[in-house]
């Protein structure tokens, strides 16, 4: 190799200047690069950005080495490394002008998913300025490209969806967030993920579930490993809370007012928490009448477990109604509701026992049925 060569004369130089833990990386670098194993190359660079003690030395590398032979990679690959460098910068504007470079760079017809993904993590940086319309523009394009694609790199859609959901959190819309939040857990390996980061997904993903107005069901969220990153915190009371909202525990919601006043979020929305609450113990009676003969339900007993006046109970079943949460019909006159469907629910561990009580009632309640009527038309068991 000519000793002229600016990627050959950096790799000489960095083995004699980082630590010694990194100096075989460089070595590995050169004599790969020598022999021009290009996916060899672009495996062990890969290795390299993703240990801490490199992160100092990612944006020369970037630009002093992996430049040097970026015509021979994976684009993606190069936009990943590209972005290694990126959040090493001190200057979030510089950052987000550099990931829009590498976009310019890489747009062309056979690398429109190095593109998208230079292009999103662009947006990520200007989202970080509170560049929302900027942010919103690069979402939209970027979700068009990406449904045009026959295959996508998970990684692709990781991107997608950790900018949709920053944006959304940005913007407050609670339910949005939580969706893309949860779509971008199913494309990464959390095990990956920092521990902070993980208790801040997860308590992100808390506050969404509990705000937004059109999310009554949290069994995506509960049945996820990344709600156990709360356990052993100070958020773990979240977890509490969130359960006494999916069994619509009124009682034990209360007892944690003061937990939830510690939120600002929360606290501000208590009018709105407070209804949520009662509509999921609205959920929670109907889902346990289901099955049991009994479906046609007084307004005084749902005003007993929900704890509303019971000129408030109509209202409460109009919005549940509405919200598609049960279908049925109200009788005015007798003060009734009768209600043909529910919901499907996430069960917790009392709700499962509650559920395997009812299925050992109707067990023997077909037992007794067909005892009486082998008694009583003994022919039809001939």
């Amino acid at each position: 190799m000519e000793v002229d060569n600016p990627a050959y004369n950096y790799l000489q130089k960095q083995q004699s200047e980082v630590p010694s833990t990194l100096t075989k990386h460089f070595r590995e670098f050169e004599d790969l690069y020598e022999r021009k194993l290009w996916h060899q190359l672009t495996k062990k660079v890969e290795e390299f950005i993703n240990i801490p003690e490199a992160a100092p030395y990612r944006i020369g590398l970037y630009n002093e080495f992996v430049k040097e032979w970026r015509k021979h990679m994976n684009k993606v690959k190069l936009v990943l490394f590209a972005l290694a460098a990126a959040r090493q910068f001190d200057n979030i504007s510089e950052a987000a002008e550099f990931m829009a470079q590498i976009a310019e760079e890489v747009n062309q017809p056979e690398s429109q998913e190095a593109y998208v993904l230079a292009s999103l993590e662009s947006a990520h940086f200007k989202l970080l300025l509170n560049d929302l319309d900027s942010t919103r523009e690069t979402l939209e394009k970027c979700q068009k490209l990406i449904e045009s694609f026959t295959t996508v790199d998970p990684v692709i859609y990781a991107s997608f969806y950790r900018v949709c959901a920053d944006y959304y959190k940005a913007k407050a819309s609670f339910g949005q967030y939580y969706k893309n939040a949860l779509l971008l857990l199913a494309c990464i390996d959390i095990a990956e993920l920092r521990t902070e980061d993980r208790v801040q997904r997860a308590y992100d993903l808390s506050i969404a579930a509990l705000l937004s107005d059109n999310i009554y069901n949290f069994g995506d969220l509960l049945s996820h490993p990344i709600i156990d990153s709360l356990k052993e915190t100070e958020h773990a009371w979240m977890i509490t809370l969130l359960l006494a909202f999916n069994s619509g525990d009124i009682a034990k919601y209360e007892s944690m007012i003061n937990s939830l006043h510690s939120q600002p979020l929360l606290k501000q929305q208590e009018a709105m928490l407070q209804q949520k609450i009662r509509l999921m113990a609205l959920i929670e009676s109907m889902f346990r009448r289901q099955g049991a003969g009994t479906r046609t339900v007084p307004f005084s007993i749902i005003s007993a477990e929900t704890k509303m006046p019971v000129n408030e109970i109509e209202h409460l079943i109009m919005k549940a109604l509405s919200l598609g949460l049960i279908r049925g019909s109200i009788d005015q006159v007798e003060q009734h509701v009768t209600v043909q469907w529910v919901q499907p629910r996430y069960l917790g561990k009392e709700q499962i026992r509650s559920l395997l009580d009812r299925l050992t009632q109707w067990e023997s309640h077909v037992k007794e049925t067909a005892q009486n009527m082998s008694t009583t038309a003994p022919e039809l068991f001939a």
